[in-house]
């Protein structure tokens, strides 16, 4: 606070002038305020005015023209929550914008456009109607249309795939393995993957990374399942130093089976995996596999998958191996695993359900 140089202009040539500075707590310094940018200066000079507009009126019309236009895509996103959290509740809010991050997705019943309505008549004259304000949101011109296209197209990215709770896995037949033993386990009244969990393939563990930063800025309940090999030790560990979740959310086959290294197909052990791909790929008489010949010299991986894919290209009679086929069969055919012979894989399987379930709140 100092007191009014005579020479300034008006009206800081009277009286006292306060100076507000910002603190910035990470770095330790202070920055003036008109030196900040001009999204954070329009940002904290709207919710100062609009606390002043909260406790003084009890209800008023507020007109916004094109609020938050200097702001970035995430500050928008607070903009349009502050507008619905603290002004609607007591106040009738109308803006426009052309900014597809301030279109409201969630109520696009409470959104008009607004056009210069310009048809060519029968003679190819044009003929100008002037601006109108829709009553719906649809209309034909793609200028109008592209701020709710963004927005639309926005919301679908963020929820295409995903759900509140999402469970990422590295590809689509986790997700077969998955949802069979949940329907096992419901049937012998065991834990069930929790019907709020929504599972998506990620493209193996190369890719989850991504998947994470891409969906971890929307307050979504995350978890993944990967499997586990030596090569693949290090990017495990680099997701969870990376702590865009937490280490209780990053599972791996090998936290439910004791071996070194494991897949999916690992949970099912040795006997009930041959089983689905000797009826998958109908094998019959010596093309039979069995854990004999999983247990020859040659075969050192304890990966089941890796052991099946070594035998198999020994055989030049069988088709090319997918990881797909017996998950997709087991699928079809889900009284396979109905038998008390499968107990030990339901219960691994159950082990891992009780733990995700634990993470929903």
């Amino acid at each position: 606070m100092d007191l009014a140089r005579v020479d300034d202009p008006p009206p800081r040539n009277k009286g006292y002038i306060a100076h507000t500075r910002i603190l910035n707590d990470l770095h330790g310094v202070t920055v003036d305020f008109d030196d900040r940018s001009a999204g954070f200066v329009w940002f904290f000079s709207f919710l100062v005015l609009f606390s002043q507009v909260k406790k003084q009126h009890e209800s008023v019309i507020i007109l916004l023209d094109e609020p938050g236009l200097s702001l970035h895509a995430k500050a928008q996103s607070d903009l349009l929550r502050f507008i619905n959290e603290e002004l609607r509740p007591t106040h009738q809010v109308i803006f426009s914008t052309h900014s597809p991050l301030m279109v409201p997705s969630n109520e696009l019943d409470a959104v008009r456009t607004v056009e210069d309505v310009v048809e060519k008549g029968s003679d190819g004259e044009l003929i100008v109607h002037g601006t109108k304000v829709g009553d719906k949101v649809l209309s034909t011109d793609k200028d109008t249309l592209f701020p709710l296209q963004g927005a639309l197209g926005y919301e679908i990215t963020q929820t295409l795939f995903v759900g509140t709770n999402t469970l990422l896995v590295e590809g689509p037949s986790d997700i077969l393995y998955i949802q069979a033993f949940s329907e096992e386990a419901r049937r012998r009244n065991f834990t069930a993957l929790n019907s709020k969990w929504t599972i998506c393939p990620s493209g193996g563990i190369d890719k989850v990374s991504t998947f994470l930063s891409l969906f971890s800025g929307n307050k979504l309940n995350l978890a993944i399942l990967t499997d586990f090999a030596e090569g693949q030790k290090g990017k495990i560990e680099s997701i969870k130093r990376s702590k865009i979740l937490e280490q209780n959310r990053v599972f791996t086959t090998r936290d439910f089976c004791k071996q070194s290294e494991a897949d999916i197909e690992d949970l099912l052990g040795p006997d009930l995996y041959l089983k689905l791909v000797n009826a998958a790929y109908d094998l019959k008489g010596e093309n039979i596999l069995t854990p004999k010949d999983i247990s020859k010299p040659g075969v050192n991986s304890p990966r089941i998958t890796e052991q099946v894919k070594a035998i198999w290209e020994l055989n030049p009679k069988l088709p090319e191996f997918n990881h797909y086929v017996p998950a997709s069969y087991l699928i079809k055919n889900p009284k396979i695993i109905h038998g008390s012979n499968v107990d030990d894989a339901v219960k691994r399987f159950e082990c891992f359900f009780q733990k995700l379930n634990s993470l929903i709140a």
